[in-house]
């Protein structure tokens, strides 16, 4: 697949800054309370080992692991769980991390999954958010960007498993050479 970083959309201070922010609000939102981040594998891997380290309240993890995109750049509409959360989750708020919110299939289908398995709270907390893709009503807890309807590469966001170590977010330009 050919193709390009068009332009930085969002720099490395940036979102070094907005996961302070985002770490401080869920420390307070939080506090005392039996919080367990789920971490949606791969692309939030970055964002969560970032913004855990900004939130100063105790916390657990656990992962994910879904698939709606396969090795392109537009959604199939169908979501795969390729791996499961290990632990039950009746005792914890979830939060769940994500890299970026656009259609919304996956986090609404996980939203629907997780709630069937009875735990106190669940919200959604993602880096990235594109309104104009949205195809379903959920909108996340906590927001890192608004973003336009571009494709986004970097900070753990991937085209074919590359760019996803970049510490920025750029545009991605698929038809460059």
């Amino acid at each position: 697949m050919a193709g390009r970083i068009g332009r930085i959309l969002i720099t490395e201070d940036e979102l070094r800054q907005r996961v302070k922010e985002l770490g401080e609000q869920i420390t307070k939102d939080y506090e005392g309370k039996p919080l367990l981040l789920v971490g949606i594998l791969k692309g939030s891997v970055v964002f969560m080992a970032d913004l855990m380290r900004e939130i100063k309240t105790d916390c657990k993890i656990d992962f994910m692991s879904v698939s709606s995109y396969g090795s392109g750049t537009v959604t199939s509409g169908e979501v795969q769980i390729i791996l499961d959360l290990r632990k039950p989750i009746q005792n914890y708020d979830l939060l769940i991390v994500e890299d970026i919110l656009d259609s919304g299939v996956t986090l609404s289908y996980l939203r629907q999954l997780l709630s069937a398995r009875g735990p106190k709270s669940i919200k959604i907390c993602t880096l990235l958010y594109k309104p104009d893709r949205r195809k379903c009503d959920i909108k996340p807890d906590y927001c890192g960007f608004t973003i336009p309807d571009e494709f986004v590469i970097g900070y753990g966001l991937d085209v074919d498993e590359k760019y996803r170590n970049l510490p920025y977010v750029g545009i991605y330009e698929p038809d460059a050479e």
